[in-house]
């Protein structure tokens, strides 16, 4: 081994266990900005030690634009699950506290961490043995100051950490280091700005659970690495990139805006909700796959008679009201389904109703309900 490449291989080694310990021990005081100072520190020591590589890659905006094809067919995909497992408000507010203490970090750490993997990447050159060190190191620099020792006290807290975290991180190191080998920093800093922002930008995201969410931090990087991988293993000329890329976006359009359209009425965050119906108890009038629109209004103008949707612990029945009763300064309203003959076993509160049933379209929600009972 070159005594460049030892050197590097040494320098690598003793930023990892540097990480390793300050993942264990150090305190929560500065931990949005620990990352970014640590790597810092590293990225001048790094300069010093071996100097900067210029970052003269021909095609990073074409696998920028690649990478961008990618995010948009995934979420895409990631919303209209989100219609099948429902979404949650993120509820951000921007103030300069926020901005400074949440944003400002996730930003500052994301380019200097790119920059500084891609030095080091340059200076492996073929070596595997120091493109993997790199790799791995990375892996430990992403999950400073998001557990210690004392998370691995029982299996389960174990597990949750590995799925949650120490995977997710490996296939990140795996795809960016990719990246930034193939197309230089840039490409990585826009990839990684845009998956992790993205959550504090948009107002509605779909609430997966734990298990679904571990997946999918799993294992979309190794997808987009497949596909940007075949990419490049084709003819680079830009024109027919330009040509490629203006294509995909255009065939992109429609099932975004659908998704779009379809996230509005099924958030319910919004003025309209719409709903599959999962059962026959409103036959004839609704029928099991049928989706409902339901319009917010507020409680005080409902009315006997009217075909209402309210939650009830996790679900969302639509029944019709029966009797609105007064009990001092509360207000109660009961249900029932036109299909039953039994009054629900409910006493519905105003913070229980989501608003009355508008429209009714015919069979289409079948596949939400078919889902819905796996």
């Amino acid at each position: 081994m070159k005594s460049g490449y030892k050197r590097l291989l040494l320098f690598e080694i003793i930023i990892i266990i540097i990480s390793l310990f300050l993942n264990s021990f150090v305190s929560n005081i500065l931990r949005g900005y620990l990352p970014f100072i640590i790597i810092l520190i590293t990225l001048i020591v790094f300069k010093y030690v071996f100097g900067f590589e210029k970052d003269n890659h021909r095609y990073w905006k074409s696998i920028c634009i690649e990478l961008i094809i990618y995010l948009l067919v995934f979420f895409i995909l990631y919303y209209l699950l989100g219609i099948i497992i429902h979404f949650v408000r993120t509820n951000n507010s921007w103030t300069f506290s926020f901005i400074i203490w949440t944003i400002l970090p996730i930003i500052l750490t994301i380019i200097v961490k790119e920059i500084l993997r891609y030095m080091m990447l340059t200076k492996s050159e073929d070596s595997k043995l120091l493109l993997t060190t790199t790799c791995l190191l990375f892996i430990f620099i992403d999950l400073i100051g998001k557990f210690d020792l004392s998370s691995f006290e029982t299996l389960y807290s174990t597990f949750m950490i590995f799925a949650l975290y120490i995977l997710p991180a490996v296939s990140k190191s795996v795809l960016c280091s990719y990246i930034s080998y193939k197309g230089g920093y840039k490409p990585a800093i826009m990839y990684l700005l845009i998956m992790s922002l993205w959550t504090y930008i948009i107002p509605i995201i779909p609430n997966p659970n734990e298990y679904i969410y571990a997946v999918i931090e799993f294992v979309t990087p190794f997808i987009y690495l497949f596909f940007l991988n075949n990419y490049l293993k084709k003819d680079n000329d830009e024109e027919v990139s330009r040509k490629k890329h203006r294509k995909s976006f255009g065939v992109l359009i429609g099932p975004a805006l659908l998704v779009i359209i379809l996230v509005y009425f099924t958030s319910g965050l919004f003025h309209y909700h719409a709903i599959a119906i999962a059962s026959g108890s409103m036959t004839p009038k609704i029928l099991k796959g049928d989706v409902v629109v339901v319009e917010k209004v507020e409680p005080n103008t409902l009315e006997v008679g009217q075909v209402i949707a309210y939650r009830r612990d996790n679900s969302i029945i639509v029944h019709r009201l029966i009797k609105i009763l007064t009990v001092g300064d509360e207000i109660f309203y009961y249900t029932q389904g036109d299909a039953n003959d039994f009054v629900d076993n409910c006493k519905i509160t105003k913070d229980m109703i989501i608003g009355v049933v508008d429209l009714r379209i015919p069979f289409i929600g079948y596949p939400t309900v078919w889902l819905n009972n796996l």
